[in-house]
């Protein structure tokens, strides 16, 4: 009789102790088959005397013997009727996790094969990851061979399309890069999975399993069946087999920190799995995560390829004779690149390799892809291209000459390595990234899923989609996006100006001309100006459309710049280009075009658009009423009906009139009030404790003391609309304000303790604070760089308001959770702020920004 509470005991003392392990903890293969072993071992204690009429068999990681620490250990009751073994398994369950055993089990019974195959194929594929543990083994090998009689009666061709759409459905949810920031270890592109889903194609189209009963992992067990049946390279299989154990190890250490179950690296993680894999420096997370990118980025590309080799041999076999030649090297089969030779490739012919490619949408066949990877590896031991410079910068051109699939080619040759031998320089971008919620990818994979999101504009209606579609020549553009942020890894600020100077040695040594190397590096340099001006600066300030547009010679570079920003911020994050930033950056982008084309300064294309109100004209209080606003900008924010309702509200002489509307993505405030002493500090500190998170501030003032603000406004949790029914409860807390009925600043430090464990949630809790100044003809603009918090803008403009600044002008720009707060200011006697004062105001802002951090 076996005693629970004695084999948990002894169970968990021994997991423990192979937990500490620091041996086995280097080895993740050992590890994990070590790991697997105690628990098969342990079950067989357990319940291995019992002589059930199912089968039990081990099932997921735990069948690959590639348990993890905290992994589910799988197992599956297989019966040919589960009903008539449903108390017994229970028994079975209660009694392992009686013992220390947390199983997650399943039940199957014969006709859940045919059920899941046609219902379910993600967890159809499951049943192809199994090992016999103990029961009643004729029941197990019955159940196999129905599975994979079930495959051989079904549309083979339609089974594994509907695998391939499973497989895109993992990395639209967990990532489809393997360059990833913070990647799911086991699903995003370049995780575990990648593999397990080529060891499922393998078993679909050889109605296989894989797991044997040897003590190594069903990774190494499969890959060695690549290598001995000649599937692909002695070298791919030892590149696969050490990439996957690497990825693995990290998952073991990312369990072991977390102490459960984690499959997300974080970057906390990052920094505590790089010490312990002894990374050392300054750069040991930097570095610890090129090995992981460069892991991924071999388990991802080796997985694509098998998916789309099989897919050709099974959905679209076709024949030899059908083969066509494109030169004197290479052949071309459906849309499979061949080689006609042996000898290793010049870096020209690798290049000319890659252009069939992107010209015909086609792939490498295994010699190819073999033959160019030893080629690659070539020149990068013997330093020796194999040819002249100038013949592999022409193949190059032709590249980004293609009519499509550009990014999609530049993405594959950074996979093999085959950018950086061109272009040096890119070597340095390759896993280089800047830890934070904002980027999402390492800079050399933002780079070029730039170039393909700037491609896909191709045809669209958009402004974007016109301006891109009409470019008859896009080599320029596919550079300066390429060359971007070239220099980041020198030095993330300034990297524009010193990528400028790098782009100009690139182009050069690429044979471009003077005109087109000093096109590009223009570009580079620019390429954060549009964003920053969109972003920060007043749309409806003359002195800023002048500055901006004056940069420009042509609209074609106008066109290119704001293609560029476009890809740049479209590739940061997939949540960073929203609806609010495409408004403002096209607003920008429509004012300086005309500005260009018709000659006009900014003056006069913000006059001809306020002479466009015929009811000013016909109605001379609402001409008193604009004229009276000494910002042009009012009646390029309000609709002629808005503004009439603002007279009407103004006539009424109320203390506070709030107009709420839905403006795209965005809820919009307008409130009219009589100024008075830190009043948008006021106003901005309601909006804060109703938990609403401010996008933009206009402010708007009469002659007479009459304010009128917008704000766009979102609510903070969900990032959404203000639900309507909010409204009251916000406007009778302004009118409170307004009239001194509220404690403002007592209501806000209560709001403080509660907003603390949200923020928590959705804030970092560390950043610097940078407060940069700029001169302007009739304001100081003044910019506060600062990570995110709930009621950030309302400490800065009470410290504004207690430092005697007025504000005539706010935007708020948030990159994820660090945020650009842009005012334009004059002092107490309407003047420009004096520089002497810069360095005092700098000290009381960020002392007053620190207290909330």
């Amino acid at each position: 009789m076996i005693n629970p509470a004695e084999i948990k005991q002894e169970f968990i003392k021994s997991r423990d102790k192979l937990f500490r392990n620091p041996v086995l903890q280097k080895d993740a293969f050992r590890f994990c088959v070590a790991y697997t072993l105690l628990v098969e071992e342990h079950i067989f204690m357990i319940v291995g005397q019992e002589k059930p009429d199912f089968a039990l068999a081990s099932a997921g990681s735990f069948s690959r013997r590639e348990l993890s620490p905290y992994s589910d250990i799988d197992i599956m009751f297989i019966a040919e009727r589960i009903e008539d073994s449903e108390e017994k398994i229970r028994s079975f369950v209660q009694l392992l996790w009686d013992c220390g055993i947390e199983v997650s089990h399943t039940t199957r019974d014969f006709y859940d094969i045919e059920k899941f195959l046609n219902k379910d194929l993600h967890t159809f594929t499951q049943f192809f990851e199994t090992r016999f543990l103990l029961g009643n083994e004729k029941v197990y090998k019955d159940w196999n061979a129905q599975l994979f009689s079930s495959i051989a009666t079904q549309n083979m061709p339609e089974l594994l399309f509907e695998f391939f759409r499973d497989i895109e459905a993992r990395y639209n949810k967990y990532g489809k890069s393997a360059k990833t920031l913070e990647p799911n270890l086991k699903m995003s592109a370049g995780g575990l999975r990648d593999l397990h889903a080529v060891e499922w194609m393998y078993s679909l189209k050889n109605g296989i399993l894989l797991t044997e009963q040897s003590e190594i992992t069903q990774a190494e067990s499969f890959v060695h069946r690549l290598r001995e049946e000649k599937v692909t390279s002695a070298n791919e299989c030892k590149s696969v087999l050490d990439s996957y154990r690497f990825v693995l190890n990290v998952r073991n250490m990312l369990h072991l920190i977390s102490k459960q179950r984690n499959d997300r690296l974080e970057f906390r993680a990052q920094t505590k799995i790089a010490r312990l894999l002894n990374y050392k420096g300054d750069s040991s997370v930097q570095n610890f995560m090129r090995s992981y990118f460069q892991a991924a980025n071999t388990l991802n590309r080796f997985s694509k390829t098998m998916i789309r080799r099989y897919e050709e041999e099974i959905a679209y076999p076709l024949s030899a004779f059908l083969a066509v030649d494109l030169d004197e090297d290479f052949s071309l089969k459906g849309s499979t690149l061949s080689i006609k030779h042996s000898n290793l490739l010049s870096l020209s012919d690798i290049l000319r390799a890659f252009y069939y490619r992107g010209l015909y949408s086609a792939r490498f066949d295994e010699n190819l892809r073999s033959l160019a990877i030893q080629s690659i590896e070539n020149i990068e031991q013997t330093e020796n291209s194999g040819g002249s410079e100038a013949r592999s910068s022409v193949f190059f051109r032709e590249i980004l000459r293609l009519p499509k699939n550009v990014g999609e080619t530049l993405i594959n040759m950074n996979e093999l390595g085959v950018l950086q031998l061109i272009m040096p320089e890119f070597g340095d971008l390759v896993g280089f990234f800047q830890a934070g919620v904002y980027h999402n990818y390492t800079a050399d994979e933002h780079t070029l899923i730039a170039i393909s999101n700037v491609e896909n504009l191709y045809g669209k209606e958009s402004e974007l989609g016109r301006i891109y579609t009409s470019l008859k020549e896009k080599e320029i553009l596919y550079l300066a996006i390429l060359l971007h942020d070239i220099a980041k890894p020198v030095s993330v600020s300034g990297h524009e100006i010193i990528g400028a100077e790098i782009a100009s040695s690139v182009m050069y040594r690429l044979g471009y001309d003077e005109k087109e190397t000093e096109q590009v590096s223009f570009l580079v340099a620019n390429h954060l100006v549009m964003e920053q001006i969109a972003f920060r600066r007043n749309l409806n300030d003359p002195v800023t459309l002048n500055n901006f547009t004056a940069k420009f010679s042509s609209v074609k570079d106008l066109d290119l710049l704001y293609l560029i920003t476009y890809a740049d911020l479209s590739a940061v994050n997939p949540v960073v280009w929203t609806e609010w930033k495409s408004d403002l950056l096209a607003e920008l982008y429509r004012k300086a075009k005309a500005m260009l084309v018709e000659q006009l300064t900014g003056e006069e294309l913000l006059f001809s658009s306020t002479i466009s109100f015929p009811q000013a004209d016909a109605d001379p209080s609402m001409q008193r009423h604009i004229e009276s606003i000494d910002d042009i900008g009012y009646v390029q924010h309000f609709s002629e009906e808005e503004i009439l309702s603002h007279l009407k509200e103004i006539s009424k002489g109320l203390s506070l009139s709030v107009f709420f509307k839905q403006v795209n993505v965005f809820t919009n405030i307008t409130i009219i009030a009589k100024d008075s002493p830190s009043l948008l500090s006021r106003l901005c500190g309601v909006l804060s404790i109703n938990d609403l998170n401010i996008h933009d501030a206009r402010i708007f003032t009469r002659k007479d003391g009459i304010v009128i603000d917008s704000f766009n406004v979102t609510d903070f949790r969900t990032h959404k609309l203000v639900e309507v029914e909010r409204y009251e409860k916000i406007e009778n807390d302004l009118r409170a304000v307004i009239e001194g009925s509220f404690q403002l600043l007592q209501e806000f430090k209560r709001m403080k303790s509660k907003w603390w464990r949200i923020e928590n949630k959705f804030f970092k809790r560390s950043g610097k604070v940078k407060i940069a100044f700029e001169e302007h003809d009739k304001f100081t603009i003044i910019d506060v760089f600062s990570p995110d918090r709930l009621g950030l803008l309302y400490q800065i403009t009470r410290k504004l308001s207690e430092l005697g600044l007025s504000i005539y002008f706010a935007k708020i720009s948030t990159k994820a959770d660090d945020v650009v707060d842009s005012f334009y200011l004059l002092d107490r006697n309407g003047k420009k702020v004096s520089q002497n004062d810069y360095e005092f105001i700098k000290f009381e802002l960020n002392s007053a920004i620190e207290q909330m951090l």
